[in-house]
């Protein structure tokens, strides 16, 4: 039997009172932990921000980026996420210098920094205190609320195993206007039978869709469509050169004149790039 692959699915109840979005992530979530050799504590919450990201972009900004940071208690540590509309995601862990071992703090001072692009081009950007109770779902869902004006209920999961990732994944169910007190109700029940999203996870065969199935059975509802994800950087040599030609042409030619290769690491990834004193000399003739 295959594994189901990553996938997000987009759906509404036929009554008009939710709207529906559920993602398998493990995957992704896999590749962002391998890259940044995250262990433990801090490779489930990098695995559920990632979900989360993923999430809020489907239901914020389809066609645009989403990057969600989460800084830990007492500034011990960062999280970030990047969910881009072709379905890529990644993921960056940084504990800090002599931190390696710990984890971010999650509550307690904690925050939760969500920036989406704005079809005009400008960013919108919200910052929360992530709850002492709830960890990376409750600040998901705080975010929601009090940046977004939206009530939604979130849950996000990632589950290990004795070799790292064993599933990830997570829901987003949004109150629509036309929603009453009877659906309410029905749903509120629902969601706390979901509380243990691990559960559902863990089946064999688990994918968005059977999530989705779950999450609204006995309940009419209109699949709208689906999407794959997959981890991905989007650092490239042109991004490199992009980001030396913004430096000033002091420091550029200073560089050159060092005459040594500059060796650039990509943080999400770990991709290395060399950058020559011939490339970076070209640099100065557009500068």
């Amino acid at each position: 039997m295959l594994r189901p692959s990553d996938s997000v699915v987009r759906a509404i109840t036929m009554d008009g009172a939710f709207r529906v979005i559920t993602a398998l992530t493990t995957d992704t979530v896999r590749g962002a932990v391998a890259v940044q050799a995250a262990t433990g504590t801090t490779a489930q919450r990098l695995g559920e921000l990632i979900t989360g990201a993923i999430l809020v972009r489907e239901a914020m900004a389809p066609t645009l980026r989403v990057q969600a940071i989460v800084k830990g208690a007492a500034g011990r540590g960062t999280l970030v996420a990047d969910s881009h509309p072709d379905g890529t995601s990644r993921g960056l862990v940084n504990l800090g210098k002599g931190a390696e071992g710990s984890a971010v703090e999650i509550g307690g001072g904690s925050l939760l920094q969500v920036m989406r692009t704005l079809p005009s081009g400008m960013l919108h950007q919200g910052v929360v205190e992530i709850p002492a109770e709830g960890g990376i779902s409750g600040g998901l869902m705080t975010y929601m609320q009090e940046s977004e004006q939206v009530v939604s209920m979130i849950a996000v999961a990632t589950l290990l195993g004795a070799d790292g990732v064993g599933a990830s994944g997570g829901y987003l169910v949004q109150l629509l206007p036309e929603v009453e007190r009877g659906p309410l109700m029905v749903m509120t029940e629902r969601l706390k039978e979901f509380e243990r999203l691990d559960d559902v996870l863990a089946h064999e065969g688990a994918s968005a869709d059977v999530l989705l199935e779950e999450l609204l059975y006995g309940m009419p509802f209109s699949r709208l469509d689906d999407s794959p994800l997959s981890f991905s950087c989007r650092c490239s040599e042109l991004r490199v050169m992009s980001t030396l030609a913004s430096l000033p042409r002091s420091d550029i030619e200073e560089m050159v004149e060092d005459g040594k290769v500059l060796d650039i690491r990509c943080d999400y990834c770990g991709k290395d790039y060399q950058v020559s004193p011939t490339k970076l000399r070209s640099l100065l003739t557009t500068s």
